[in-house]
């Protein structure tokens, strides 16, 4: 990540705002108490998501929900600019399992 912007961190509760480079990806994970709720706030961040498959597209006042245990991954889709996105994970014990 570009750069993390950590907003609140409780016991049980993450958000942050994650600004991903042109063309970044981050890693295919899950999590094995923490749904993400994610909230496009600039540019265009691709959720892609498994079991069922499928793919959401963040924009400004966009939102999406990724389940406890689905594997997911994130990537700016812009080529020329930085995106971000308001992340907040609840309710448990954060955790990054990657694939």
């Amino acid at each position: 990540m570009a750069k993390e912007e950590l907003i609140l961190q409780t016991a049980d509760v993450k958000a942050r705002v994650l600004t991903l480079l042109p063309g970044e990806v981050g890693p295919a994970h899950h999590h094995t108490e923490v749904t993400d709720h994610m909230f496009g706030v600039s540019g265009e961040v691709e959720v892609v998501m498994k079991n069922p498959d499928d793919r959401i597209i963040l924009t400004p006042g966009k939102r999406c929900r990724v389940e406890i245990g689905r594997i997911h991954q994130v990537r700016n889709l812009l080529a020329d600019e930085t995106s971000q996105y308001l992340l907040i994970q609840g309710v448990g014990s954060y955790d990054f399992i990657t694939k």
